[in-house]
Formats: structure tokens, C-alpha cells, sequence
């Protein structure tokens, strides 16, 4: 990449994390180069740790704190343009290119131009044809309140499935690995392209997950029950829709719509899942695993092969 100076930097923090030490390393090696910091609104920011600042302003952006505060720095700096450097105060993820640790090196690298950038996909959601709210990970449609929401979903115009039960969840590839995967969805490989609709507790009937292409565009009709629903964006709430009144949404995928910092050597998508042990093997191969192990360990402890 071409290195143009960086001259200012915005900052999105962990709300509870320890960022102590990262925070203060990020601020000695700015001052020592004369960048300025600013902190950058963000989705659910209330801790406060710079002066607020417009992230049109800022060159690069910098999350300190997990993928939660990567995401909410992406959709901070997507509309603007700007790459998201995610730094893990804590364990990486899949949205964090470095670990504390690394920060000096990666602002050295990012400085230096010697970075790729990794381009994020994003839905783009139109309610009843009006507007267009974004999201990175998913969108989310699910009851408030008691009795269930009811849906009809068609891809490029064609009926897919009618339904009644909890709601359900719309992702991007990347969030196909999040929500998504809890709620028993496909999650994409790495280089999948395209929507992932998957319902949430649907009451009878058959509602398979469904992946459609890159292209598709879902329509989705949403009748909510007596309680309401509301509708989340990326684990954020971002309306809550009134009982008993029909909403049409449309969903889109927009590619490259997000930049975040990738220097290489990072850990890969599915590793990290077994890592973090959000996908693990079944309790049998486990099993059989420690079996092996404990008769290599007799057949060393012996001298003879284990049995």
C-alpha cells in the first residue's frame, strides 16, 4: 500500500476491557510523531478516553478491545472510507489483526505502508422501501414479546418459505460465523460469497437454513405477534416494531462496502473457531483422542509400544 503520512488517528475502546497499557503505548508512539488522536463515535461508546472527533478526519482508526469493538469501529469508518486497524485486548479474533502485544509494530507496518486491505461485504437493508440501514455481521428480526412473529421470505421475487416462529437472521459471510452458527446456520468458508437466512425456533413445518448468491436480494415480510418484534443490527437494537403491524424489508449484499488492516501471517478463520473452541469436535473423537494419548504415555513409561 502507499503510505501517505498518517496525521490523525480515531480511537474506539472496549467499554470494560483492560486497554491501560495498549492505550498508552498507542499515545507515546503518536506523540513521538506528532498524529493526533481523537476518539470516534461508535455504536454503544460510553467509556471515554480522547477528545471526540469526526472519523471523515481520521487516516486510520484503531479498535482496542475484541471483534465487538472492531465491528462498531468498521461501521464507524465504512462510511467514510477509512481501514480499521483491530487490535485484540485479549484473545484474537476474526476481526482483530494483532494482540496488544504487537501494537507498535503493527502501527510501525501500517505507517510504513506495509499492509493489505481486507475488504468486508455488508447487508443493506431497506424497510417498507424506504432508507438503507447496514450492517457488517447480520441482521436480526425477532419477537419482543410473547406469542411469535410471522414471516414470508422470498429470494429474487421467488417464494421460499412461509413461517411462524421466533424470528430470524439474515448474515454476511463474516457473520455467518456468529449468530448465525449459534442459531444452527451454515457458516461460509473462507472465500464464500453470498446471503445466509436462517429462522429461529420456527413452529412446525420444514424452514431449512438457506444460502442464496451474492446477487440475490431477500424480500421479507414480517407480521409481529401480540408482544412486537424489534430488529437488530450487528447485536445492536436498533428499532422496535409495533405489535400487529406488517413491515416489508428488502436485504441486499454490498461487497467492499469495509476495510480492516491485515499484515499477514493471521491466524485462520477456522483455526480461530477451534481455538476459541466455538466449533469443537464431538465428545467420541475427543474421547478416542485421549485414549491414544494415554496408551502412548503407558508405552513410553514401559519401553513397549502402547497397546
Amino acid at each position: 500500500m502507499d503510505a501517505p503520512r498518517l496525521q490523525r488517528l480515531g480511537l474506539v475502546v472496549h467499554p470494560r476491557r483492560e486497554i491501560g497499557a495498549a492505550l498508552a503505548a498507542l499515545r507515546r508512539w503518536c506523540d513521538e510523531r506528532a498524529i493526533d488522536i481523537v476518539q470516534v463515535p461508535a455504536q454503544g461508546q460510553a467509556r471515554q478516553v480522547a477528545e471526540p472527533g469526526d472519523p471523515g478526519t481520521c487516516d486510520l482508526i484503531v479498535a482496542l478491545g475484541g471483534d465487538g469493538t472492531a465491528l462498531a469501529a468498521i461501521n464507524a469508518g465504512a462510511e467514510h472510507g477509512k481501514p480499521v486497524l483491530g487490535v485484540a485486548c485479549g484473545s484474537l479474533g476474526a476481526l482483530t489483526a494483532v494482540g496488544a502485544d504487537r501494537l507498535l509494530e503493527a502501527l510501525d507496518r501500517v505507517a510504513a505502508g506495509d499492509w493489505r486491505p481486507r475488504r468486508l461485504p455488508a447487508l443493506v437493508v431497506e424497510q417498507d422501501g424506504v432508507g438503507a440501514l447496514v450492517a457488517v455481521n447480520d441482521l436480526v428480526l425477532v419477537r419482543r414479546g410473547a406469542g411469535q412473529v410471522s414471516a414470508a421470505v422470498r429470494v429474487d421475487e421467488e417464494l421460499f418459505i412461509r413461517f411462524a416462529g421466533d424470528g430470524l437472521v439474515v448474515a454476511t459471510p463474516l457473520g455467518s460465523s456468529a449468530y448465525t452458527l449459534a442459531a444452527g446456520g451454515p457458516m461460509l468458508a473462507p472465500g464464500g460469497a453470498g446471503l445466509v437466512f436462517t429462522p429461529l425456533a420456527i413452529h412446525g413445518g420444514c424452514c431449512p437454513p438457506l444460502v442464496a448468491a451474492p446477487h440475490s436480494r431477500l424480500e421479507i415480510r414480517l407480521e409481529p405477534g401480540p408482544g412486537g418484534a424489534r430488529l437488530e443490527l450487528d447485536g445492536q437494537i436498533r428499532e422496535r416494531i409495533a405489535p400487529l403491524v406488517p413491515h416489508a424489508f428488502t436485504v441486499s449484499l454490498r461487497p467492499e462496502h469495509a476495510t480492516v488492516v491485515a499484515l499477514g501471517g493471521e491466524e485462520p478463520l477456522l483455526a480461530g473457531l477451534r481455538r476459541r473452541r466455538v466449533i469443537m469436535d464431538s465428545p467420541r473423537m475427543l474421547a478416542r483422542d485421549e485414549r491414544d494419548a494415554a496408551a502412548t504415555s503407558a508405552g513410553h513409561e514401559t519401553g513397549k509400544p502402547g497397546i
